[in-house]
């Protein structure tokens, strides 16, 4: 525009973009040609940090069984038992979802879903980390 031109009252612009659930929570979804920087999925994030946490709680002795432990934290030992199986996943899926550039469909309710313990099996069935 130059001086002389008058501005619009209204400018309408096109944004193809679909909405997704992430993590219990709606996102808004690119198309694929646009990928703007993504953050980190924080129910994901939280989800490994309690996996790790209760592990290390686990293994130093500080709680015998998931079940004890469980019902300090006040859960389910089945769901528990879920969480923990995170810390069987591979190391550049867990960097992935730390950094936010995970596959748009390794949500919680995904990972929480019986996976591969083999780490290039994983990455086959996590497809896009």
């Amino acid at each position: 525009m130059t001086r002389g031109t008058p501005i619009p009252e209204t400018v309408t612009l096109h944004v193809p973009f679909r909405i997704v659930k992430r993590g219990g929570r709606k996102e808004m979804q690119m198309p694929d040609r646009v990928r703007p920087e993504r953050t980190p999925d924080s129910t994901l994030v939280k989800a490994l940090a309690r996996a790790f946490r209760w592990k290390r709680m686990l293994e130093s002795g500080e709680f015998a069984t998931i079940a004890e432990l469980a019902e300090r934290e006040g859960i389910a030992p089945s769901y528990m038992t879920r969480v923990l199986r995170l810390t069987l996943l591979a190391p550049d899926i867990v960097e992935a979802i730390l950094d936010g550039k995970q596959a748009p469909e390794v949500t919680l309710a995904r990972v929480l879903e019986p996976f591969p313990i083999d780490w290039s099996e994983q990455k086959n069935t996590f497809a896009h980390t």
